[in-house]
């Protein structure tokens, strides 16, 4: 056992005591402790922490400066406690890659998308995926929060989807759409779910019947994406699961601004439905629709009268 495993754990604990996950954080950290092992050193330094950050030769700018920033917030908390543990300089890696830019689906490469799931290796396989890519594109749930779904989680009669200790451990109620119940019924009545000798209450199963995994769904979607013929925009704007979040946000404003509603009433609602923290964590979702642009312009002319 290494000298900084307690530490460590009183790490994760703190943060996550604050509503940080960690998941990924945690166990890269554990490998950079294992790594420190290797070295005979129980002491971060700047060395140390930017020599296994760089360590996957073929690595992306963008992972190995995530890598870097894990250590750095953990390399602060022990300086605090040891003044030997060194600070690791901020700029040190600094991801300047650009941020990628929402792939905003269209409703037809969304049927299409659902459509693709024909092509994967089993009926039941292809009813998950295609009933899973048509919840996220008509709630915007992140794809985290879809494969944590429980079978108890769906309220049939009062047509609700409970999201339980989701980001920042905040849980909410998202009202579905009665055709929206009637998928997710259809998909739990099906006969030939697989019953692994260990059941699980995950809503979402694989084909051996255990919980998805989030690496899975990510592999399936591109599987689908090529099969669908969804091409990305630009080099920065490539279609992703996540993406379907965006452009549930960007049609709901849409929605609002044809009907011609209070948008400034309406984003908080979007915002709590979406399990944002506040309003202001929904703006990025919205930044990158020309046609959002276009109707807010509109309607700044009207009001200042540029327009009868």
């Amino acid at each position: 056992m290494s000298r900084l495993d307690p530490a460590l754990a009183d790490y994760l604990a703190l943060r996550r005591s604050l509503g940080f996950r960690l998941e990924r954080a945690g166990k890269l950290l554990a490998q950079f402790i294992a790594y420190l092992d290797a070295q005979g050193a129980d002491t971060v330094t700047v060395a140390a922490a930017l020599a296994w950050a760089t360590l996957p030769a073929n690595g992306g700018a963008r992972w190995l400066a995530m890598r870097l920033t894990v250590v750095r917030g953990f390399a602060a908390h022990l300086h605090g406690l040891e003044p030997a543990h060194e600070l690791i300089p901020a700029e040190l890696l600094r991801d300047r890659g650009q941020r990628a830019t929402p792939y905003l689906y269209t409703d037809a490469e969304v049927v299409a998308l659902m459509g693709a799931t024909g092509a994967l290796r089993t009926p039941f396989r292809a009813a998950t995926y295609a009933t899973l890519v048509g919840l996220l594109a008509v709630t915007g749930l992140r794809v985290g929060e879809a494969i944590r779904l429980d079978r108890g989680d769906l309220d049939l009669a009062e047509g609700t989807l409970t999201i339980r200790t989701s980001k920042f451990g905040k849980s909410r109620l998202v009202p579905l759409h009665p055709t929206t119940v009637t998928a997710l019924r259809r998909y739990l009545a099906r006969q030939d779910r697989p019953r692994p000798d260990t059941p699980t209450a995950a809503f979402f199963a694989s084909g051996a019947g255990t919980r998805l995994l989030y690496c899975a769904v990510h592999w399936t979607f591109l599987k689908l994406v090529r099969h669908a013929g969804v091409r990305r925009r630009s080099a920065a704007c490539r279609p992703r699961p996540h993406d379907l979040r965006h452009t549930f946000a960007v049609r709901t404003v849409l929605d609002a601004y044809r009907a011609d509603l209070d948008i400034g009433a309406r984003l908080p609602i979007l915002s709590t439905y979406l399990g944002h923290v506040s309003p202001a964590a929904t703006y990025w979702y919205l930044s990158a629709a020309p046609e959002l642009l276009e109707l807010a312009g509109q309607r700044l002319e009207r009001h200042l009268g540029g327009r009868p």
